[in-house]
């Protein structure tokens, strides 16, 4: 006899996560595009929900750009207090920083790095969602206006290039058996080319 009660993910916490994200994002856009940022969100959320993510985790995929982009720790206290510890701990899992004016790109980044490697399973599935769809959309742009795409970020192509397949190698070791994975892994090569090409 099959179970036909509601999935616990899809209730009304995640409904609640959803509504506090669009109220931090509202007029935000994606980088470079009149794309509502919103649309990011759902598509980490999306994402993380096919490779397993719990309802925590999705509602932290939905928040997990609301500290870094929109008001900083009092942003990761308030997810906490609405979402509980877990749910802002994830989130600060997932945040490069929340200092503003934001760090150097590089070192910032390294850190992010290295911090992530040491990160829970919950984190590494999020961030790889998150990654994941960034990698797509900059290959439509990429497709459609060409290496205009590398002047919207504060690092250029080398450096973003540097970057994803240092993020690639993470998710690799601790996030082998991931359902996106694969995709993630392809799209890096069509962006970059393999790690020894020169160009």
């Amino acid at each position: 006899m099959s179970d036909d009660r509601p999935n616990p993910v899809v209730g009304e916490r995640l409904e609640a996560a959803f509504a506090y994200a669009i109220e931090l994002h509202a007029l935000q856009a994606r980088k470079g595009t009149t794309i509502p940022y919103v649309t990011h969100l759902l598509a980490v959320c999306s994402l993380a929900l096919e490779d397993g993510a719990e309802e925590e985790e999705a509602i932290a995929a939905l928040l997990h750009d609301g500290p870094e982009d929109q008001g900083g720790q009092p942003v990761l206290d308030e997810i906490g207090r609405r979402f509980g510890d877990r749910v802002a701990a994830i989130v600060g899992g997932l945040s490069d920083t929340l200092e503003d004016p934001k760090p150097d790109w590089r070192p910032r980044k390294e850190r992010y790095l290295e911090r992530l490697k040491l990160e829970t399973a919950a984190v590494l599935r999020i961030s790889l969602a998150d990654k994941l769809h960034n990698a797509r959309s900059m290959l439509i742009d990429l497709t459609d206006g060409g290496d205009e795409l590398w002047t919207r970020f504060h690092a250029g192509r080398d450096h973003q290039a540097w970057y994803f397949r240092e993020l690639l190698a993470v998710f690799e070791q601790g996030l082998p058996h991931s359902r996106n994975l694969p995709e993630f892994r392809r799209i890096i090569g069509e962006l970059f080319g393999s790690a020894t090409d020169a160009r």
